[in-house]
């Protein structure tokens, strides 16, 4: 009975190997494969977080900044008495409370620019991490392509040979008969070392690209990768819209012509951050503090911690206004050169989205030849 359940077990252990080591991949699974495992879609995932990080503190920098501190002090020697206001050789105690707050009245712009900004740089990532799966699963279909293509040639290439080899089989025979020479037997066996060679060569090629889908899809090196080289048959030839409705589309959805247009945005906004920073700011300010004091050696006893606490609490409330005046060049500096990387990304905006209406044009010309052929 152990000896039948043993076998039973060891087989269906083979048949699950078995099956595990004839799977065939497909192109969705290699490419959706390649998306789920991809360091580089993490990184922008991570990268998009960090936007998304970006965007709340834009927002919480319209609150009030707020900051709360404690002080103890012990001195000695020489210092002010706070009962009397004079200097005296005494050891003291002071304990400091405070609370304070700013709060933006002005600044040139720069926190609503700040938002803006982050906000389209959260979008920006979004479609970052849009793009960034597209193009990974753009270069794995080829990938996937160029293994079953070269899998074919190594197909023809082996059949090549072997006839070659048949016919140098069967030249020989016939000089043996007289009836071919030498010459004919030499030129059968160059072109099998020919055919030899295509072989070789196909086979190089297959496994390079079969190495180029394995880092696409970061796939495990010590894994079998066997994809599967019955694709379907695409027949059908969609009908060519208007190339400015495609082209409107796509302005609106493609990732990377959005990702130049995200880019343009941000560079607007860094400008107008910058030329904010030339402007006077100006902030509200209040806080509120009070103290502890105690002569310790004074024979008299201190007021009370609950009185003092009480007594010399003060409040004050303030507007700062600051100028920038010199400082080296530096803010004019900067501001010249987000101005400058904004007129660059109009610039590659503009590049992107000749290139996407030159493609449209060619594949509307294709589609026009492939339905009149």
């Amino acid at each position: 009975m152990k000896q039948i359940l043993l076998t039973t077990v060891l087989s269906l252990s083979f048949a699950t190997a078995t099956v595990a080591q004839e799977k065939l991949w497909t192109l969705d699974e290699c490419m959706r494969y390649a998306v789920e495992n991809s360091p580089s879609v993490k990184k922008q995932v991570y990268t998009s977080d960090t936007y998304k990080a970006e965007r709340n503190a834009a927002v919480a920098s319209f609150f009030p900044a707020a900051s709360a501190k404690v002080g103890a002090q012990y001195s000695f020697g020489r210092s002010i008495d706070p009962a009397t206001n004079t200097y005296e050789n005494t050891s003291t105690f002071n304990n400091n409370y405070g609370l304070d707050a700013s709060i933006p009245i002005f600044t040139g712009g720069q926190l609503i620019n700040q938002w803006l900004m982050a906000k389209s740089n959260r979008r920006m990532g979004v479609n970052d991490i849009q793009k960034a799966k597209d193009d990974l699963a753009m270069k794995t279909m080829q990938a996937y392509m160029d293994v079953v293509y070269y899998k074919g040639t190594i197909r023809m290439a082996a059949e090549k040979l072997e006839e070659s080899n048949r016919t140098l089989y069967k030249t020989r025979r016939q000089e043996e008969l007289g009836l071919k020479g030498k010459a004919d037997v030499a030129q059968f066996e160059a072109q099998v070392a020919a055919d030899d060679y295509t072989l070789t060569h196909q086979q190089n090629l297959f496994n390079t690209a079969l190495l180029t889908l394995r880092e696409c899809m970061n796939y495990p090196s010590d894994l079998e990768l066997e994809v599967d080289t019955l694709l379907p048959d695409i027949n059908y030839v969609p009908e060519v819209e208007n190339v400015a409705e495609i082209f409107a589309y796509a302005s609106g959805n493609n990732p990377t012509a959005l990702q130049a247009e995200y880019q343009l945005t941000q560079s607007k906004y860094q400008y107008r951050i910058y030329k904010g920073k030339l402007l006077p700011s100006i902030y509200l300010n209040a806080g509120i503090s009070t103290s502890y004091f105690e002569n310790l050696k004074s024979d008299n006893a201190p007021e009370g911690f609950k009185d003092q606490f009480k007594n010399n609490r003060g409040e004050y409330v303030s507007f700062s206004l600051s100028f920038p005046l010199f400082d080296g060049l530096s803010r004019l500096t900067n501001a010249r050169r987000y101005r400058n990387n904004m007129r660059i990304a109009r610039e590659t905006r503009t590049e992107v989205f000749r290139q996407l209406q030159t493609c449209l044009l060619y594949t509307s010309d294709a589609a026009d030849e492939a339905r009149s052929v």
